[in-house]
């Protein structure tokens, strides 16, 4: 049972809350405050879990902060917001989070934490501004990843970077820097944490990563993303986050999860790729051997490690032409091939073993080669320059990281298939750079995370909740509970939201539409009809489920429609949502096209949005080899993989875009969806019913 003086902390706060915002309390929101409360306050550890639906217009925000973060500050734990969206990140970091505590009065210390890669490296960033001094020498500053050759505009772009850290205007930050920084310069001033010195770098007293680091240490709450979550428990847990027993996680666009965890955890091998930083080692080390000429325990492990990187080389270069086989023999123009069952054959599995057995000694190798540097850093009497002894260490980092995803991929492969396990969906891809190089990508991924989230997360952490708009689909948390592993003794609540479905917006299916799945006629449906759908002088949404399909239309479009149309893949969505709101606030008629990336976390509230259109029903592609491997699966173990599977991610797709129209509590407009199936098949009356409860035009 929660403790009375927490239960009296959580409703003052809300009290508070409330009056100084002038608010009425939402029933749905005390409902998730009360749900929450209950489950982290439970003695049991297998109950706390809490699965919160959260329609919009709830605040779902403030209900998990107000009841999480008493019961944290009493049980002495931390609270972990992760979120699957930048956007949202920072939402909670700049507005949220600051509105509640003022609003309640309370005081919490609040963190930030992102990836190594979103801040500078003040060390990387002085090579090149030192390499750019020498331009020779810096174009193969950092061969081992990329050639630097800085024109114009990237050198006056780091030499800016480099007087905003001294003079303190920039904090290292990438997503503070005023203007976008491009990926191709971002990258070389950044480090993974295998090239990171760490205490011994003589840039660690001003390095932006260790600064946003040591507010953790402070921090009662800690905003993250789901993928660093995810990576922190990939190494174990605590690496980057605190321990998991420590944690009370907030997984905010919950649905996300289980889709992010079996991302993070597949492995792929590129084979020319691999090759070719492989035969790359040797040049390297024959590079730095004048340099550590003097010292005898690195001339020594130089050979071995040369040796090491032959032998890799020699096995993976007998891949090529096997895998090539599998992809000759296609019927299809894919370009891919699955491994039925995940089952990739004896022969590869005893070539992965021997491979992954070359790489982990190898591995072994080079770690002891980095210690060895390490040390050496520290060494006032060491006869190299420690700008030299950096270099190598960052170039030998490189090294370790590319070694360990390489070892990843075929320590998967390498692995017995059993019968009461889930498989791994194993799958090959020919990539083309678009240089004319090809290249074979080698694919091994869990179909599912249930058991990794069961056994790294919820068997670990203190408490957790998970919490969206939309987690159930057909109506219940099934496709959820199998795609986490989330537990049957969490608890799960769904809250409505704020609105009056029936009153504010109709759901329509036009009589005259078509299937979805006769694609050439559906797309001349979608075609003829689009200008006479779209809202005029407001804004409209069009979703489609294919890229192919929405170029398609566009292209027919006659020129003043065209003209309306912001097509997602000409503009960034940011730029999209920017002038499409600047048309709406001139009186203008606007249309967003766009895919599943506007289907959620884009708001939309008012004029802005007056009408979604959904193109057809969002079935999942059917070639994708995740939803290959699973579905056979299923199958196999006598399930039905379009009910099991298809439909219900088709209803959670679905309940997402129509979440799209109504943002406010004031917001009306209409849901059309062009797809008689939702009509002529026995499973759309399922989707409808599953759908808030619009009024319906069907």
């Amino acid at each position: 049972m929660l403790e009375q003086s927490i239960k009296e902390t959580i409703q003052q706060g809300y009290r508070q809350f409330l009056k100084s915002r002038d608010l009425k309390p939402r029933l749905g929101q005390k409902q998730m405050i009360a749900a929450i409360a209950n489950s982290l306050g439970h003695s049991d550890a297998d109950k706390r879990l809490g699965v919160i639906e959260a329609g919009t217009g709830t605040g779902k925000t403030v209900g998990y902060l107000l009841s999480a973060l008493p019961i944290a500050r009493a049980k002495e734990k931390t609270v972990v917001v992760a979120t699957g969206t930048i956007a949202l990140q920072e939402q909670l970091i700049l507005k949220d989070i600051p509105d509640l505590l003022e609003a309640s009065g309370w005081d919490h210390q609040v963190a930030l934490v992102k990836g190594r890669g979103r801040y500078v490296c003040n060390m990387r960033l002085e090579q090149c501004l030192d390499a750019i001094k020498s331009k020779e020498a810096g174009l193969f500053l950092f061969e081992d990843e990329m050639p630097f050759n800085p024109n114009a505009q990237s050198e006056a772009l780091y030499q800016e970077l480099s007087e905003s850290l001294e003079n303190n205007s920039w904090d290292g930050d990438r997503d503070a820097w005023d203007t976008r920084i491009p990926d191709t310069d971002w990258q070389t001033l950044t480090v993974d944490h295998r090239q990171c010195t760490g205490r011994r770098c003589q840039f660690v007293d001003q390095c932006p990563f260790f600064k946003a680091r040591a507010e953790l240490e402070e921090a009662d709450c800690i905003v993250a993303n789901h993928d660093l979550v995810m990576a922190d428990l990939a190494l174990g847990g605590g690496a980057i986050l605190p321990p998991p027993e420590d944690c009370i996680y907030i997984f905010d666009e919950g649905h996300r999860l289980g889709e992010t965890a079996v991302k993070h955890f597949g492995a792929q091998c590129r084979i020319n790729t691999t090759l070719n930083w492989l035969e790359r080692v040797p040049k390297q080390l024959k590079g730095q051997t004048p340099v550590f000429e003097k010292d005898k325990t690195i001339i020594d492990m130089l050979p071995r490690i040369d040796s090491g990187a032959n032998e890799i080389v020699a096995l993976l270069t007998t891949c090529y032409p096997q895998f090539q086989a599998y992809l000759d023999n296609l019927e299809d123009d894919r370009q891919l091939y699955r491994f039925p069952q995940g089952d990739v054959g004896e022969g590869t599995r005893e070539l992965a073993q021997n491979i992954s057995a070359l790489t982990s000694r190898w591995i072994g190798r080079v770690e002891l080669l980095r210690d060895t540097l390490n040390e050496a850093l520290t060494d006032r009497d060491y006869a190299v320059p420690i700008p030299d002894i950096e270099l190598f260490y960052q170039q030998v980092g490189s090294w370790l990281t590319k070694g360990e995803n390489l070892l990843a991929l075929w320590d998967r492969l390498k692995q017995q298939l059993t019968s009461h396990a889930v498989p791994l969906a194993c799958w090959l891809r020919l990539d083309d750079s678009g240089s004319g190089n090809l290249d074979i990508a080698i694919n091994a991924s869990p179909i599912q995370a249930t058991e990794i989230l069961r056994e790294q997360l919820w068997g670990s952490c203190y408490g957790a909740v998970i919490t969206s708009a939309t987690l159930r689909s057909l109506g219940n948390f099934n496709t959820l509970k199998r795609e986490t592993g989330i537990p049957d003794s969490a608890q799960f609540l769904s809250v409505a939201g704020a609105f009056n479905y029936a009153e504010a917006a109709t759901l329509s299916v036009p009589k005259d539409c078509v299937e979805g799945n006769a694609i050439y006629e559906h797309t001349d449906y979608i075609t003829d009809n689009l200008a006479d759908i779209v809202e005029k002088k407001a804004g409209t949404l069009v979703l489609f489920s294919s890229r192919r399909q929405m170029d398609e239309v566009f292209d027919r479009l006659d020129t003043d429609l065209q003209k309306i149309c912001l097509v997602q893949g000409k503009y960034t969505n940011r730029e999209m949502v920017r002038l499409h709101k600047e048309r709406v606030d001139q009186g203008k008629t606007s249309v967003l096209v766009g895919l599943a990336s506007f289907a959620e976390g884009v708001d939309l509230p008012g004029d802005y949005c007056k009408h979604v259109i959904i193109a057809k029903l969002p079935f999942m592609v059917p070639d994708d080899p995740l939803h290959e491997a699973l579905s056979e699966w299923i199958e196999d173990k006598g399930g039905n993989s379009f009910f099991d599977i298809a439909l219900p991610i088709a209803s959670l797709r679905l309940i997402q875009a129509c979440g799209r129209l109504l943002r406010t509590e004031s917001d009306t407009g209409t849901v059309t969806i062009l797809d008689k199936r939702l009509i002529t098949k026995r499973y759309g009356g399922q989707l409808i019913d599953a759908l808030p409860p619009f009024r319906r035009q069907l």
